[in-house]
């Protein structure tokens, strides 16, 4: 990983390529999880000496989030931890489940927006693994989930899912296009699931009405976006707080935590705006909770607190 010219998360660019992700593939079905999980120390060790801005992003995290400078061993785990969770994604995109311990806490209330028949938005985080949600669609018959992104980095996920999983069908809907929000409404009308993560900024890519806040996030301000959330009040949809937890080994932990019911939008544009806004707080406080309870989670490796 490069160090950003601008500082933000956006001018940062893997030094893994289409190549290194399918030779990963290749690796991670050809040798099994239990041989190919050996080679994740050695590569967060390589990223904890040599990738520069990401490495010191890490430790600047893991110092507000422990309280207290961390260890070498902690800022290994750190990386050890992300690394752990992108080579399973090969296994989670096949829907190979059976070599993972995945427990689902929260999934009564996830069932009960499913049954309203409007399907839901899930709002998440870089915390631990999207990919997990998966899981759940074991147990679901004709659950279906779609990722929300940005046009950019939509082409760019694709690729690099194409590169990990080429036979799975995926579903990301690019946001950008005048269709967006119709494919989107459709997704969702027809019971679907559409999954955004939320602790991100956009320079640039977000809506005219979208707003940048400095929010307190683990004892200073850090910038959040309200286009998630802004979205949601639009399509009129419930909002429920979603997030894979690497606990570990082969165990996850699937979280499900409501945010809000936005299908009734307050009248006039200050009362959604203070609505909004009151969904947002409460997103940037949970995710502060379970950065302190799992801090080893959390994968934004650039100056997140920079304004």
């Amino acid at each position: 990983m490069t160090t950003p010219a601008d500082g933000t998360w956006t001018a940062q660019r893997e030094r893994s390529n289409l190549w290194t992700l399918t030779l990963m593939r290749r690796i991670a079905v050809g040798l099994g999880r239990p041989v190919a999980r050996l080679l994740l120390g050695p590569i967060a060790l390589y990223f904890l000496w040599f990738s520069g801005a990401p490495s010191r992003a890490s430790a600047q995290y893991l110092r507000r989030v422990l309280g207290r400078a961390p260890t070498f061993g902690e800022r290994l785990r750190h990386l050890h931890a992300f690394a752990s969770t992108v080579l399973d994604r090969v296994y989670l995109l096949q829907q190979r489940f059976d070599g993972f311990d995945i427990r689902i806490e929260g999934s009564a209330h996830f069932d009960a927006v499913l049954a309203r028949g409007q399907g839901a938005l899930l709002i998440g985080a870089h915390l631990g693994s999207f990919e997990v949600m998966r899981a759940l669609g074991q147990s679901r018959a004709g659950l279906r989930v779609a990722m929300v992104m940005y046009e950019d980095n939509a082409r760019m996920i694709n690729a690099t899912l194409k590169a990990i999983a080429p036979d799975t069908p995926l579903h990301i809907i690019a946001l950008g296009q005048l269709e967006s929000m119709l494919r989107l409404r459709n997704w969702l009308d027809d019971g679907g699931v559409a999954g955004l993560l939320g602790d991100r900024s956009v320079p640039g890519a977000a809506s005219a009405r979208s707003v940048s806040h400095r929010l307190p996030f683990l004892g200073d301000e850090a910038t959040f976006s309200d286009g998630p959330f802004r979205l949601a009040a639009l399509l009129r949809r419930p909002v429920v707080f979603m997030t894979g937890l690497y606990l570990g080994g082969n165990r996850y932990e699937l979280r499900f935590v409501p945010l809000a019911d936005l299908s009734e939008r307050p009248t006039g544009r200050e009362a959604q705006d203070a609505a909004i806004a009151d969904v947002q707080r409460r997103y940037v406080a949970l995710l502060e909770t379970l950065c302190r309870e799992q801090p080893f989670n959390w994968f934004n490796f650039y100056d997140f607190w920079k304004p």
